[in-house]
């Protein structure tokens, strides 16, 4: 699968407008609320293919815990913008689902990343399998099916 680079290459996209809490004194986003904006656009991703979390894979027997965040700048967002976040899966492995992410002004891409979960027993915190569940409904919404 070809690296996301367009908005277009993204099924998930998500509406915020950049709150004043946000900009720091440059009167920029201060570049921690991007994992904040990933952390939304993941949320909205399970909401999308029908498997809110937590209660989408309750009882499953196991957890998804965040173990990796890459982030790229490419251009500054400010105070009261319209931002679409994007969200895509691209990859799914044995217990590990990575995601690309992008954040869009105007289809102009502002910051591009990656998000890595593993699916883990809560207690243990031992890896386990995806759920078929979780990685069903992923390939379906993934591939132009029915959204949730």
């Amino acid at each position: 699968m070809k690296a996301a680079t367009e908005l277009a290459d993204f099924r998930l996209r998500h509406t915020l407008r950049v709150r004043w809490a946000e900009v720091d004194p440059q009167n920029i986003v201060f570049n921690g609320h991007y994992l904040t904006y990933f952390d939304i656009g993941i949320t909205e991703y399970w909401r999308a293919i029908g498997l809110p979390y937590p209660d989408g894979i309750a009882g499953t027997g196991g957890d998804l815990f965040a173990v990796r965040s890459v982030i790229n700048y490419h251009a500054s967002a400010h105070f009261d913008e319209f931002l679409e976040i994007a969200v895509r899966a691209a990859k799914l492995g044995n217990s590990s689902m990575t995601f690309e992410m992008g954040i869009f002004r105007d289809g102009e891409r502002l910051i591009s990343g990656e998000m890595v979960y593993v699916n883990a027993d809560p207690e243990s915190r031992t890896s386990r399998p995806l759920p078929e569940k979780l990685r069903k409904a992923i390939d379906v919404y993934e591939a132009g099916g029915p959204i949730g």
